[in-house]
């Protein structure tokens, strides 16, 4: 078996507003802290006022008395720059970002500030659709089996992940370009060549996700249902559709490269992801 790297959250940072959503995203992040058993800092770009700040201070009171594990940083300027300088000064491992799908709003949050943080973060960004004050299980996990380079790191790292969460299932998802089959349906005859190269290419996909499986960890593959499924489509389009389909909790995708012209590519990949997020979604670095 080869080294492999087990991804961990030692410190997660959340961005915080006044806004109606404020408790649930606090607690959404105060529960990760517990899984992953982090540090929590806590990030307001506003200014500071005494209700603001006993507001927070009721919020986390009673989670920990810890300086050390929690920390409430108040700072004003750029949502986006601060929530990504303050996250490389405090060698944070996980950013959470809430929003609440409302019409209208939801777009301008994605576009605004989530895309930018997540294509510009050093760590990794989880973004949560439906931040609750209750703890909501996270009983299946869809994670990307695409070929890059980062596929492999990212799959471990979602093993972990799920042993935190105690996830139930995990799928791992091969999106397969209908442009590999190069078949045009017409008749009968097209049709069976169409179907038998798409087994190829599935069988060819899942070899390559079980040569992955192979090098992780027995203990973190312990109680999980390990299923993996080809799917032809658009490239992001079609794992987030498969995502919402099956219901799943969490939808792990490999994290955009430093942007240049051939990583667009991508980046227009995981814009289908950002543009409709069908579940909670970690880019995952």
């Amino acid at each position: 078996m080869s080294e492999v790297n087990i991804h961990k959250f030692n410190t997660i940072l959340i961005g915080v507003a006044f806004s109606p959503n404020l408790k649930n995203n606090i607690f959404e992040a105060m529960r990760m802290v517990d899984f992953f058993d982090s540090k929590l800092v806590i990030v307001h770009v506003g200014t500071k006022t005494k209700e603001k700040e006993n507001c927070i201070k009721e919020l986390i009171s009673g989670f920990s008395d810890d300086e050390e594990k929690v920390v409430v940083i108040w700072k004003q300027g750029n949502p986006v720059s601060v929530i990504i300088e303050t996250a490389k000064e405090r060698n944070a491992d996980l950013i959470m970002l809430g929003a609440t799908p409302r019409e209208g709003f939801l777009k301008f949050y994605i576009g605004s500030i989530a895309r930018k943080i997540t294509r510009n973060a050093h760590c990794s960004v989880l973004l949560l659709i439906k931040p609750s004050e209750d703890l909501r299980p996270c009983n299946h996990i869809v994670v990307n089996g695409l070929k890059d380079e980062k596929t492999q790191q990212t799959i471990l790292d979602s093993f972990e992940v799920a042993q935190n969460l105690g996830v139930q299932k995990l799928t791992i998802v091969e999106e397969i370009s209908q442009q590999e089959v190069k078949v045009v349906v017409e008749d009968d005859q097209s049709l069976l060549k169409d179907t038998m190269i798409k087994e190829q290419l599935a069988q060819k996909e899942d070899l390559r996700v079980q040569h992955i499986l192979e090098d992780v960890p027995d203990d973190l593959k312990t109680g999980i249902a390990i299923n993996s499924q080809s799917i032809f489509g658009k490239r992001g389009y079609s794992i987030g559709h498969y995502a919402k389909i099956v219901a799943a909790d969490l939808l792990i995708m490999n994290a955009p490269k430093p942007t240049t012209f051939f990583d667009r590519i991508f980046l227009h990949d995981l814009e289908h992801i950002l543009s409709e997020l069908p579940t909670d979604v970690l880019i995952m670095r």
